[in-house]
């Protein structure tokens, strides 16, 4: 036995050296940095499919050969016929298809999920339809409907609405066919929000304390689906800015067909106007990312930014005290 047990001599650790237990081996932190090289790698490839295109596109619009560099492009674009006409059509096009698509998707998918859980598979259906008709379906039935409207209901008071609708200040027939486009991706967006709350306990507690339908809806659900909610206004903004074919067909003018039409008679100028429709997409979308991740302030809630703070302290005694 005694020739088993190490002596205290053996026992301890040599000065100067480490536990063996405890030292990390070499091998293994060299194959930990290599993941992180490989993702530097493939992000800066990605980073750079993507700003390559961008930054040409830009040296092309400043640089003419011969004469140097002139931002002559872009200062032209405030004075362009129909640039701001266009712009602000397509950005009132996208706030009436964003709220218009909420207001059929939001109460419809939590009524299915209070009251009718077994409706589900229908309305993924109805909503995912979309993504099976191509656009220049949907834009030839839109287009014959117009067209047989005012010759069968010219003595009724519907003829004024067909009219109405196609208003060429506000086309209000794109917003109906945007928003029947951006069906799918809205109910995805709330859909994944909703599987993430519980629904019927929340709404079943909110009532029990005596709160109305509305209150529910406003104060309890739609703050626990902001998220979902910047979601589903972010890919129909997108959507809707970026839509071509519909609106060209139907004879309107928004921001892409505005782009499309001066690209023969104005190369850089189109080429400007579309970085400067990037820009001003990808500002409109971090703009609602970070409505959609903002931190809501739920009432009665304790705030955390007291809870980092220390006890005050006054140095007023109270009557009792003194």
């Amino acid at each position: 036995m005694a020739a088993m047990t190490p002596t205290a001599r053996e026992a301890a650790p040599k000065p100067g050296t480490d536990d063996a237990g405890t030292a990390p081996p070499a091998a293994p932190a060299r194959a930990r940095r290599r993941p992180r090289v490989w993702r530097g790698a493939v992000l800066g490839l990605g980073g750079a499919y993507f700003l390559i295109p961008l930054i040409a596109s830009f040296v092309f619009t400043v640089h003419t050969p011969g004469q140097g560099v002139s931002f002559e492009a872009y200062t032209a674009l405030l004075a362009a016929d129909g640039f701001t006409e266009s712009l602000l059509l397509s950005l009132g096009l996208a706030a009436a298809t964003i709220v218009l698509a909420l207001l059929l998707a939001v109460p419809a998918l939590v009524a299915v999920r209070l009251g009718a859980p077994r409706l589900r598979s229908v309305v993924e259906v109805m909503c995912m339809l979309p993504l099976v008709v191509p656009p220049i379906a949907l834009v030839t039935g839109i287009s014959t409907v117009l067209r047989w409207g005012p010759d069968h209901l010219s003595r009724t008071p519907l003829y004024q609405t067909f009219l109405a609708v196609q208003n060429e200040n506000f086309p209000f027939v794109l917003v109906l066919a945007y928003t029947v486009m951006a069906l799918p991706f809205v109910y995805r967006s709330l859909d994944a929000g909703l599987r993430a709350v519980d629904v019927p306990t929340l709404v079943e507690a909110a009532r029990n304390c005596g709160a109305s339908w509305v209150y529910v809806m406003f104060r309890v659900i739609l703050p626990n689906l902001r998220s979902s909610l910047a979601g589903a206004a972010f890919l129909t903004l997108a959507l809707v800015l970026g839509e071509f074919t519909i609106a060209s067909l139907l004879g309107f003018r928004p921001f892409a067909v505005w782009i499309v039409s001066i690209s023969g008679a104005h190369a850089r100028m189109s080429v400007a106007v579309s970085l400067l429709s990037l820009v001003i997409t990808w500002a409109l979308l971090l703009a609602l990312s970070r409505a959609g991740t903002a931190p809501t302030s739920t009432p009665g809630a304790p705030d955390p930014a007291r809870k980092t703070r220390g006890p005050r302290t006054s140095s007023r005694t109270s009557p009792k005290e003194s």
